[in-house]
């Protein structure tokens, strides 16, 4: 019998500037803005609470479902070189929020609630601290490593560099669809890294992440094709 499913909040985090597609956050994608499919992706799931961080002035005078807090996100956490921890950290100890949560970034429109619903019964079976969203990758970055001065030094196992493509094993890359985590653990530890991160696949065609015109019109294509069917 699958175990329950607490009660969970979905934390949204929403930035004004962005270089590739100014304004992307709020722009309208099929029907709605981008950032609204998300809120409704995270409240048809059942969570409990939405918990958006943004300095969009747009989103924090709009008109919002009553399970939607705003956290104003000062400005030295809203530059373009700020990391996803200090912001999350700062969400969650500013909403006050416990338990269990998770992070749906809103440029990943074409996540499902599926997806999400998959997640927390992973991160409900008490072994993992984090669980992430995982697309299929380029097995042949096994074979790559990096530079020390003038060394190679590999990636992974040295004997990858050297082996046929088709001998690699299956590999796998965040996609930065969804995170679930502990609240209490992540504001004491300000971190993501873990020895235990667990995941759930998702395909490519639903792992596409906004940071263009030509990524927002491709997602757009994409809904409208899935409600027309």
């Amino acid at each position: 019998m699958p175990l329950p499913t607490p009660a969970w909040t979905a934390v949204i985090p929403l930035r004004a500037g962005s270089k590739g597609l100014p304004s992307k956050n709020i722009r309208p994608l099929a029907g709605k803005p981008l950032y609204r499919h998300a809120v409704d992706q995270a409240l048809l799931a059942g969570a409990q609470r939405v918990v958006i961080t943004t300095d969009i002035p747009e989103v924090l005078w709009a008109e919002l479902p009553s399970q939607v807090t705003l956290v104003e996100r000062p400005p030295e956490l809203a530059g373009d070189t700020v990391p996803m921890a200090p912001v999350l950290q700062h969400a969650l100890h500013t909403a006050d929020c416990h338990g269990t949560v998770v992070l749906l970034q809103a440029t990943s429109p074409l996540r499902l609630t599926r997806d999400i619903e998959a997640a927390l019964a992973v991160f409900a079976g008490g072994y993992f601290e984090l669980v992430m969203s995982v697309t299929s990758a380029d097995r042949g970055v096994l074979k790559w490593g990096t530079l020390r001065g003038n060394r190679f030094q590999p990636l992974s196992d040295p004997a990858y560099c050297f082996a046929n493509r088709q001998s690699l094993p299956p590999v796998v890359r965040p996609n930065g669809a969804l995170y679930v985590l502990n609240a209490e653990r992540f504001v004491a530890s300000g971190s993501f890294v873990s020895e235990r991160i667990g995941v759930v696949e998702m395909p490519a065609e639903r792992s596409q992440d906004i940071d263009s015109l030509d990524d927002f019109e491709r997602c757009e294509a994409a809904l409208e094709a899935a409600h027309g069917q």
